[in-house]
């Protein structure tokens, strides 16, 4: 290792940086759970380590934050105060703590500070404090009465249960109901799980976590007997069947995790799926230790060597436990490797995967749970209907009048958006049943993996750019060959595991595998692939999934946020579907670009655009960098054949790229909604003023226009009140940007009403954009950027009707 603070370590290269930290700031609690694993399970390192934490750790913890933050260029970081019972350190050590990570974090990273509680202690005198700093609070509680005492009592016997609800009934009241972060619960598979699910839903938190009980198989978790083989599948089972039933009315991490992972998306808990854990934990003498979890495996398994005071946090990600931690599926054992939902489940918890003499080259011992939990899952949440036998079957509208209503204002949850993806997937897999006898062997492989691995299929069915290849396809385009049919068949059975061999293109010396990335083989024509459950061979070149980037194979690179994994597409040759020309394989830089300025328009959406934020973590799953615009312009684009899919040319801010995700999403969602909606009478050939271009403007182009202002008039909106009556340049030009788009869309609106050509559908469509843009318009922006706005209007309008007048066009 260097020095502390000296010259990079070679052996830091490739390294991922922390953005979680916990931070311990009092090693007792003052309850004894007897499931806990820090004072009950294998590791005993707690005795020897300070009450209360030092506060020269609190300060070098910050600073060492801080310069990680720095030379990452982290948008923002995650810290959780913990213990021990972390309430037990007092107001004045904790109001220590939080002023330290402020002032040690640079402008421009956002600190999300959370304490995770038992609840007993909590007051105002705390949650005014935490209000003062924005800390945000989580609390254990395992249910009702009779589950929660099962564990979590004080020393002598007596129950937390009330002294619990009346910290939860303190901190739902309105002054203080931002800072509730959630509700952790252990899971007792003696407890009733429907109960245990209504109480918790009960005291309305903003999140449940379930979490399995921790164990190792030298300490293998309780099964009775009479519970069956696999007791927690079945009680989180049970749970899951009266969450949906109920309709979802409170994220459940765990449920969440296994959704996204089945999609082939990241995972919202370490404990499931293969993406790599960017978490260590401070104790309160300065130790960094590797995740709590470890606890339970052996004693001292979560230590590292490594303090606060002696070593960096680039050191500390380094070390060869937290980089297996981090190795995903190439750290799984054969059993693993080779399991059907390996990339859902992840091995489950590292921690439950231990065993003495084999250390933790094991399945979860979980692993039974966990595999009746993720495919019963799977088997009952609705799939696209299959295209079989080369027979379309129709697509139809999927919204519900509530979920139409949440587009129509602008917006829209996951479950709008889902509903959304699922009508294109069925569009997607009717398009193939047209082409698809033209490659018999592809479509052969296609149609075995459509019967026995559906969801490996759709998900590479689901990327954006298989319609719109299959469009250029039906419209006999230029560049639109069958070849690509066999590439997605062979990408479907690699997703899959499934074996086999298929003739592919070679396309300007790429293997192309759709989702998944190319392979440099060099030459062109075709090339023999024949995949296995462990990857690939093709013209000698042997692939594995733990096979490193860059070389010759160039794997799709997908940036991993919290809540949102969206992949940065720059191999696929049928991206090329945007307006503007599409960039070529970003180098190392360009991607460490893309991925800060990715995850700091993230945090602003989900700040301040928060409406817009569920939907696009659940249907933006490609972004596409484009080529800069002419003369540096920013430029952006929504194929109307591509859901799920923008390309962007990478602006110079963060917020302005925020602003082109969530404008260029609008068109997403609308092209959704009209190719299972008629919101207009289609024989309209009119042409339409449209406010902010000088040319004349089709229906459905007035339509997708207005549409995606309204998140524009949203992003610049949110901007002025942040602003707040500040003067300044940039005050200035929110407040001219906020009067100028939403006069243009409040007067596209209202184009749109007296068209004369809307459905009734169409009509209650545009009655929620009215109301959207109408919400915006009371803002004070101040008289100069009023009269700026309207001057900007009226040379439009003046200068449309020349060229129309001119041009002869219809109005």
């Amino acid at each position: 290792m260097a020095a502390p603070d000296g010259p990079p370590d070679p052996a830091c290269a490739g390294l991922v940086p922390f953005s979680q930290f916990v931070l311990k700031v009092h090693s007792r609690c003052d309850l004894a759970c007897d499931h806990c694993y820090v004072y009950e399970h294998a590791d005993t390192s707690w005795r020897g380590r300070p009450r209360a934490v030092l506060e020269e750790v609190l300060a070098r913890t910050a600073e060492r934050i801080g310069d990680h933050v720095r030379s990452h260029a982290l948008p923002s970081v995650h810290v959780v105060l913990h213990g021990g019972e972390p309430l037990l350190a007092g107001p004045a050590l904790l109001r220590r703590a939080a002023e330290e990570l402020h002032r040690a974090l640079p402008q421009g990273c956002t600190l999300d500070l959370r304490i995770h509680t038992n609840g007993v202690l909590l007051s105002p005198a705390f949650l005014d404090l935490f209000a003062e700093y924005g800390i945000r609070v989580g609390i254990s509680l395992d249910g009702d009465r009779a589950a929660n005492d099962r564990h979590r009592r004080f020393a002598d016997g007596r129950s937390s249960h009330a002294k619990v609800l009346a910290a939860l009934d303190l901190l739902r009241r309105p002054e203080y109901r931002h800072l509730y972060a959630g509700l952790l619960c252990t899971i007792d598979v003696e407890n009733d799980p429907v109960a245990v699910y209504d109480a918790l839903v009960a005291l309305e938190p903003p999140r449940i976590d379930f979490l399995l009980p921790h164990a190792t198989w030298d300490t293998p978790p309780s099964r009775p007997a009479r519970l069956g083989p696999h007791p927690y599948a079945d009680w989180l089972l049970a749970v899951y069947e009266r969450w949906t039933s109920g309709g979802r009315p409170v994220p459940v991490r765990m449920f969440e995790s296994v959704h996204r992972t089945l999609r082939g998306r990241s995972s919202l808990t370490e404990s499931l799926g293969l993406d790599p854990a960017d978490l260590v934990v401070i104790e309160t003498d300065g130790s960094f230790e590797q995740v709590d979890s470890l606890k339970t495996a052996y004693d001292g398994a979560p230590a590292t060597g490594f303090t606060v005071f002696e070593h960096t946090l680039d050191q500390v990600a380094a070390h060869p436990g937290i980089r297996e931690r981090q190795s995903g599926l190439a750290g799984l054992g054969d059993q693993c490797r080779s399991c059907p939902v390996v990339r859902s489940c992840g091995g489950g918890l590292y921690a439950h995967r231990y065993r003495t003499g084999s250390g933790f080259a094991n399945p979860s011992v979980f692993c039974g749970d966990l595999m009746r939990l993720i495919t019963t899952v799977r088997d009952r949440t609705d799939a696209a209907p299959p295209a079989r036998s080369g027979q379309p079957e129709p697509v139809q509208a999927v919204l519900t009048d509530g979920q139409f209503d949440q587009l129509a204002a602008g917006h829209g949850d996951a479950s709008v958006v889902r509903a959304l993806a699922a009508s294109q997937l069925g569009l997607t897999r009717t398009m193939l049943a047209a082409i698809g006898e033209g490659r018999p062997d592809a479509w052969q492989l296609l149609t075995a993996l459509d019967a026995d691995a559906p969801r490996g299929l759709d998900a590479v069915l689901g990327h954006p750019y298989v319609r719109a290849w299959a469009a250029r396809c039906l419209l006999g385009e230029p560049g639109a060959d069958l070849g690509t049919l066999a590439e997605l068949a062979a990408a479907a059975a690699l997703r899959a595991g499934i074996p086999f061999e298929l003739p592919v293109p070679v396309r300007d010396g790429f293997v192309h595998l759709p989702t998944l990335g190319r392979l440099m083989v060099g030459g062109v024509g075709e090339a023999r692939l024949a995949g296995t459950a462990d990857g690939f061979t093709v013209r000698g070149h042997r692939i594995g999934w733990d096979t490193p980037a860059e070389g010759a194979w160039q794997p799709v690179r997908r940036v991993a946020l919290p809540g949102w994994t969206v992949a940065l597409e720059d191999t696929d040759p049928q991206r090329a579907s945007h307006q503007w020309p599409v960039a070529d394989r970003l180098d190392e830089s360009a991607l460490h670009g893309w991925t800060g300025a990715l995850r700091e328009a993230w945090e602003l959406i989900g700040r301040d655009l928060s409406g817009h934020a569920p939907g696009i973590a659940a249907g933006l799953s490609t972004v596409t960098p484009l080529r800069p615009g002419p003369d540096g312009r920013d430029v952006s684009a929504a194929a109307r054949q591509a859901f799920g899919a923008v390309g962007i040319a990478r602006p110079a801010t963060a917020p302005i790229l925020a602003l082109l995700l969530v404008h260029e999403f609008q068109h997403v969602k609308l092209g959704a909604v009209l190719d299972g909606h008629e919101l207009y009478d289609r024989a309209d050939d009119r042409l339409y003023h449209a406010p902010w271009r000088p040319d004349p403007r089709p229906l459905e182009g007035l339509f997708q226009g207005t549409y995606a202002h309204l998140a524009v008039t949203e992003f610049w909106g949110t901007r002025v009140r942040a602003y707040d009556g500040l003067p300044g340049a940039p005050a200035e030009n929110a407040r001219r940007q906020l009067a100028t788009w939403r006069a243009h869309t409040a007067a596209a609106v209202e184009t749109l009403a007296d068209s004369g050509s809307l459905t009734v559908l169409g009509a209650r469509m545009v009655s929620g954009m009215r109301a959207a843009v109408g919400a915006w318009l009371t803002l004070p922006v101040g008289h100069a950027a009023e009269a700026a706005a309207d001057e900007e209007a009226k040379a439009n309008r003046a200068a449309w009707e020349a060229r129309l007048t001119g041009a002869g066009e219809r109005v």
